[in-house]
């Protein structure tokens, strides 16, 4: 059975939903995974493949998982991977004016050999929920979120060996 870690970087918890989400749906798709937080996370040893996912604020992800790519990159390189960032909130019709890709990480991430970058809505915190009206104040979809991770497990059991 194929083992997938599921590491990610959160600030106020949001992102860590996500990724207890993607965890779960994995080891209900029958792909074992454990979701743990990027900065504990010493070695990609006994996991045949990784799901990384940070919350982005001004441009950028998290510095925890800034420095796990960065750390685990010849690892990354090695197996298959995928990454998320979680962010966008207020109204979805104004996305392209509100959401800011951290283009360069992506960019990292894709040259280590990331099969998929997924933006997932975020969560709105602080003055920035005080101006926003409530149904734009979470911007989670679960069951975008858990497909997406049944599409990773389908990924898996196909490249798996017989």
């Amino acid at each position: 059975m194929q083992t997938v870690l599921v590491a990610y970087a959160s600030k106020h918890g949001a992102t860590a939903a996500i990724a207890a989400a993607i965890s779960q749906a994995l080891n209900d798709s029958g792909v074992s995974a454990a979701c743990i937080e990027a900065d504990d996370v010493g070695s990609l040893a006994g996991y045949e493949a990784v799901v990384l996912g940070s919350a982005v604020y001004m441009k950028r992800w998290r510095p925890k998982a800034r420095r796990f790519l960065r750390q685990h990159a010849a690892e990354l390189a090695e197996r298959p991977f995928w990454v998320f960032s979680s962010g966008p909130v207020g109204d979805p019709a104004k996305d392209n004016l509100a959401w800011s890709e951290p283009r360069r990480t992506i960019a990292k991430a894709v040259a280590l050999g990331a099969r998929e970058h997924k933006v997932f809505g975020g969560v709105a915190q602080g003055a920035m929920a005080k101006n926003l009206p409530e149904e734009y104040r979470d911007r989670r979809d679960f069951e975008e979120i858990r497909a997406w991770a049944q599409g990773i497990a389908a990924q898996l059991r196909v490249a798996a060996p017989a």
